[in-house]
């Protein structure tokens, strides 16, 4: 379906956004970026989003929400990332997934961990599991079987469900709140697909028995009686050399998988950073930043080209009137020269004359 004049607009004023985060101008990257948002849920409460009009309008959501977070990071404020996404987009549920999890994450990771399992909790709250196949809105499941489209507005994919849920569940609840058993407690009770389940608890039953095997061999306390077990004080530094020697490599391991499965769950959210997605109607053309920078320097180079083009004509035509001006003075000097036909025999008739 042909874009309409306004949603043209929209769209510019969407890239021009995009442009202020690339050239790290945050305060007008995240100005832009709010009004645009206002603008777009205002005119959805106003006049409605027709059918075929819908994947059009929740790109538009999900990259001026993309603009706003990151705008948020850049200028300090991360903090506030989830605050202002449920401000701007009225509901939470209105939020597109993408833009909720790169927020959540973004505060997660700088830790500011404040409100984000209630904003989380609020979020899942709000989806009904249909058939184990897909999502439905609260409040929006008497249309479903009337639905032949994918209203990414009122329908949810499982696997999109289930980033939210492992977010929630194995990121916030266990490896931040270090709340296993509630974390266990709520996917036993949550409405998801049973495979999913499983999966997560099997995951959530590793990390419990990875943190049970790290307490088990822990370093335990040394006698009452050292006196009994070690005949000096070198026999018992040796021994405590030997024990931090078997204790720290493991807690090093349990660390770095921590680590690891941590920035795997992060890794999707800051793809945003390595490049950048232009629209054109229902097209999208992902562009690295290498490409963005030569990119640049090839418009730069051909901007200052451009504006010098007058002064270069002008030395290039100065310099070729000099030379073509010394090349016909060479000509005319050296076909100016009288030569006299007599001046060869004129010294033999005046010696002739003197003879006489």
């Amino acid at each position: 379906m042909a874009m309409t004049e306004t949603d043209h607009a929209i769209w510019e004023e969407i890239e021009r956004s995009e442009s202020y985060l690339v050239c790290s101008m945050y305060e007008e990257a995240a100005t832009l970026a709010s009004s645009i948002l206002k603008r777009l849920c205002e005119d959805k409460d106003n006049k409605g989003v027709e059918a075929g009009e819908d994947a059009g309008f929740y790109d538009m959501l999900e990259s001026t929400g993309m603009v706003l977070v990151q705008s948020l990071k850049g200028l300090g404020r991360t903090s506030e990332i989830l605050d202002q996404l449920k401000l701007l987009y009225v509901s939470v549920a209105a939020i597109p997934v993408q833009v909720l999890l790169t927020g959540a994450c973004f505060q997660i990771s700088a830790g500011s961990s404040f409100g984000v399992r209630e904003f989380l909790e609020e979020f899942l709250s709000k989806w009904i599991c249909v058939d184990g196949q897909y999502y439905v809105l609260v409040g929006a499941e008497t249309n479903v079987h009337c639905m032949e489209r994918c209203d990414a507005r009122f329908i949810l994919g499982v696997d999109q469900y289930i980033e939210v849920v492992e977010v929630y569940a194995v990121t916030l609840l266990v490896r931040v709140l270090n709340d296993l058993d509630l974390a266990v407690s709520w996917v036993e009770k949550a409405a998801l697909p049973e495979e999913k389940r499983q999966v997560l608890l099997r995951k959530l039953h590793s990390l419990h028995s990875l943190k049970a095997i790290n307490l088990s061999q822990g370093p335990s306390p040394l006698p009452a009686d050292n006196h009994a077990h070690f005949s000096s004080p070198k026999e018992l530094n040796v021994s405590e050399g030997s024990l931090k020697a078997k204790c720290e490599p493991k807690q090093q391991n349990v660390t770095k998988q921590a680590v690891l499965k941590l920035s795997e769950r992060f890794e999707p959210c800051f793809w945003w950073y390595r490049t950048i997605t232009l629209k054109f109607g229902n097209s999208r053309l992902v562009i690295s930043n290498r490409k963005i920078v030569v990119g640049s320097l090839i418009l730069l180079i051909f901007h200052v080209l451009r504006k010098k083009k007058a002064g270069l004509k002008r030395i290039v035509t100065r310099q070729a009137l000099l030379l073509t001006k010394a090349l016909v003075d060479l000509w005319q000097l050296a076909f100016s020269y009288q030569v006299n036909p007599l001046a060869a025999v004129q010294p033999l008739a005046a010696a002739t004359r003197g003879g006489q």
